[in-house]
């Protein structure tokens, strides 16, 4: 017995396959391409273990604003700017902590830093998501510096420019927003 020969259908479809074979391929190779395009950064752009946000565990992502007390903002004459709802810290561990890992805070929030005496304050923003507004204030309560629009995840340091009791920290762009200044005064109570 032999083989039957090919009939004008059979001979038509062994084109059409390796066309289609040859199409399937070209798609794949262009959707590899631009799949390397869209994942791969250039070297000057690719983030390193340096500048790379850090990832948050569950714990700190749920990591809430807890009401403790309120502050008022006053001018130099003592009368009401604003008024916010605080967080106070006064242990070392929860002053290190600051506000790191929040993901977000509302603009009628702030936390305020308690020590025990004035004295030379710096701060960072390692591990600070937001950027925020730092209101270094004297034992007398006046503000003697401010720091605006501070850098998210920035290790620069923020330091008072006088001797500072405590600091208050707000989102970035309040002290323009309400026009706190150096020489205004705070005034705070707790719950």
């Amino acid at each position: 017995m032999g083989k039957k020969p090919p009939t004008t259908t059979d001979s038509l479809r062994r084109p059409r396959k390796k066309a289609v074979n040859w199409y399937v391929a070209v798609v794949v190779t262009l959707f590899a391409v631009v799949l390397l395009i869209l994942f791969s950064t250039s070297p000057t752009k690719r983030m390193t273990p340096e500048t790379r946000p850090p990832q948050l565990s569950a714990a700190q992502t749920a990591y809430e604003f807890q009401k403790q007390g309120e502050l008022r903002f006053l001018n130099a004459k003592g009368q009401l700017i604003i008024t916010v709802d605080i967080e106070i810290t006064r242990e070392e561990s929860k002053r290190e902590l600051g506000l790191m890992y929040r993901e977000k805070m509302a603009e009628n929030q702030a936390m305020l830093f308690v020590f025990d005496g004035e004295g030379p304050r710096s701060f960072w923003m390692k591990n600070t998501i937001l950027s925020l507004d730092m209101i270094f204030v004297n034992g007398k309560n006046e503000v003697v510096t401010i720091h605006k629009y501070t850098t998210p995840y920035s290790e620069d340091s923020y330091a008072s420019t006088r001797p500072a009791q405590y600091v208050v920290e707000v989102n970035g762009g309040f002290a323009d927003k309400y026009g706190i200044a150096a020489g205004d005064r705070i005034a705070w109570r707790v719950f």
